[in-house]
C-alpha cells in the first residue's frame, strides 16, 4: 500500500520547522482562492445575460449548467491526484491556467463576428481543471496541524464570502457600465496574474521530506494521474466511507433547495431582482462569518464528531421549519441555522476526511469531497424542479429533516471515531 507514507490520520507534511520558514505560504493561498472565487462568481452574474443574448432558452441554459458540473464533478478525483503526484504549484497553476481558457472563451463568445453559442458551450471544458479551492485547502490542510485543521479550512470560508460577494457585485457593475465581455476579460487578466503568482511565489510541494509522495517502484510503470482504482482505494480505508456519505446525503436536500433558490425567491417569496440580491448578499455575509470565526473557536472547545452531530441536527431542526415556512421573513429566520448546519458540515467532513488518509494522499481526498457540490448540481436542477413542480417548497424541508433524522439516529448509534495518530 503505502509503506513508507506518514500514517494516516497524521496529516503532516512539513514539520513545524519548515512551516514556521514559509509563514506566508497560507495567507497567499487565502487571497489566491479569493481572487479565483471573486472571478468564478462574476461569471455566474453575468452568464443568464449572454446565454440570452445569444438566443439560449431556459433548457440550453440548463443543458450549459449541467455540463459544467459534470466535467467538475469527473475532474475533482483526477485534479486531487494531479496535485497529490505534482505537487501545490503545478495544481494551483494547472487551475489558474484552466479558468483563464475558460474566460478567454468566454470573452470571445461576446463577439458577434464569432460562432458564440458554439463557444460558450466549448468554454465549459476548462472546467474539468477549476478547482482551485481544493488546492488551496490541500495546502492548508498539509501545512496545519491535525488540531488546528477545522479553524484553518474554515477560513477559506472568508474567501468564499469575499467571492460571493465581491464577484456578484463587480460582475453586475462592468457587465452594466462597459458590456458583458468586460467581466470576461477582467477575469482573464486576473487568473493569468494568479497563475504567474503560483508559478513564482508556491512551493513546488507542501509535503515535506518526511511524506513518501505517491511514486511507483524503481523500474516499474509510472502512476497515473488516472488511475480510478487507486482514487477509490481511499474511500475503503477505515473511517473514510461512512464520514464520506454523510458529506454526500446529510447536505443534498439542502443542495437542492439552494439549486432552486432562484426560482423560488420568484415565484413562492414574489421577490424582484434586487431583493433576491440583497438576500444572496446576507447569505455570503453569514457565511463568512461561520467560517470564519464560529467553527474556529467550536473546534478548539468540542471534538469533530460532537460538531459533525450538531451539524446533522440543526439541519433536522431547519428542515422541519422550512415545511412549515409561509414568508420571506420566515426563511431569513431560517438561514443562519442553514449556513451554520451547511459550514460545520463541509469543514467538519473535509478535516476528518484529510485526517483518515496518509498525508500523500490528501489532494486525492479533497478532490472527491470537491465533486460533492458538482454531484448536486448536475442532479439538482433535474430533481429539485420535479419536486417542485410535484409537491411545493414544503417538500425540501420534509426530505431535509427525514434525511438527517436517519442519520442522526445512525451518528448516535455508531460513533465515528477511530484511532489517530496524535503526533505532528
Amino acid at each position: 500500500m503505502q509503506g513508507a507514507a506518514a500514517p494516516r490520520g497524521q496529516g503532516r507534511s512539513p514539520s513545524k520547522k519548515d512551516t514556521l520558514g514559509l509563514p506566508w505560504v497560507v495567507p497567499l493561498t487565502y487571497v489566491l482562492a479569493a481572487l479565483e472565487l471573486t472571478c468564478l462568481f462574476m461569471q455566474f452574474s453575468i452568464l443568464p445575460y449572454l446565454s440570452r443574448s445569444l438566443g439560449l432558452d431556459s433548457v440550453a441554459f440548463g443543458y450549459l449548467q449541467t455540463t459544467f458540473g459534470v466535467l467538475q464533478l469527473l475532474g475533482g478525483p483526477v485534479f486531487g491526484r494531479f496535485a497529490d503526484q505534482h505537487g501545490a504549484r503545478a495544481a494551483l497553476s494547472l487551475s489558474f491556467l484552466a479558468a483563464s481558457a475558460l474566460y478567454l472563451l468566454l470573452a470571445a463568445a461576446c463577439s458577434p463576428a464569432l460562432p458564440g453559442v458554439f463557444l460558450l458551450f466549448a468554454s465549459r471544458l476548462p472546467g474539468a481543471f477549476m478547482h482551485t479551492l481544493p488546492a488551496a485547502q490541500m495546502v492548508v490542510t498539509d501545512l496545519s496541524a491535525p488540531a488546528e485543521r477545522p479553524a484553518a479550512l474554515g477560513r477559506l470560508g472568508l474567501c468564499f464570502g469575499v467571492g460571493v460577494i465581491l464577484g456578484s457585485l463587480l460582475g453586475g457593475t462592468l457587465n452594466s457600465a462597459c458590456g458583458v465581455h468586460c467581466p470576461a476579460i477582467v477575469a482573464l487578466v486576473a487568473n493569468l496574474l494568479g497563475a504567474i503568482v503560483s508559478v513564482t511565489c508556491i512551493p513546488a510541494s507542501t509535503k515535506g521530506a518526511t511524506v513518501d509522495v505517491q511514486a511507483a517502484p524503481p523500474g516499474g510503470p509510472k502512476a497515473s494521474v488516472f488511475d480510478l482504482k487507486a482514487i477509490s482505494r481511499l474511500l475503503l480505508l477505515p473511517g473514510v466511507l461512512p464520514v464520506f456519505l454523510i458529506k454526500v446525503v446529510s447536505g443534498f436536500p439542502s443542495g437542492l433547495f439552494m439549486i432552486m433558490f432562484s426560482i423560488i425567491s420568484m415565484d413562492f417569496f414574489q421577490l424582484g431582482p434586487s431583493q433576491a440580491g440583497y438576500l444572496m448578499s446576507f447569505f455570503g455575509v453569514l457565511q463568512m462569518v461561520v467560517q470564519g470565526l464560529v467553527i474556529g473557536r467550536l473546534s478548539s472547545h468540542f471534538s469533530e464528531e460532537a460538531l459533525l452531530r450538531a451539524s446533522v441536527l440543526v439541519f433536522m431542526v431547519v428542515g422541519l421549519a422550512m415545511a412549515l415556512m409561509s414568508t420571506v421573513l420566515h426563511f431569513c429566520f431560517l438561514v443562519p441555522g442553514l449556513v451554520f448546519s451547511l459550514c460545520t458540515l463541509n469543514v467538519v467532513t473535509d478535516s476528518m476526511l484529510t485526517k483518515a488518509v496518509s498525508a500523500s494522499d490528501t489532494g486525492t481526498m479533497l478532490g472527491l469531497c470537491a465533486s460533492v457540490q458538482p454531484l448536486t448540481r448536475t442532479l439538482g436542477p433535474t430533481l429539485g424542479g420535479l419536486l417542485y413542480r410535484s409537491f411545493g417548497v414544503p417538500i425540501f424541508g420534509h426530505v431535509q429533516f427525514a434525511v438527517n433524522f436517519f442519520l442522526l439516529l445512525v451518528l448516535w448509534r455508531k460513533p465515528m471515531t477511530h484511532k489517530r495518530d496524535k503526533a505532528w
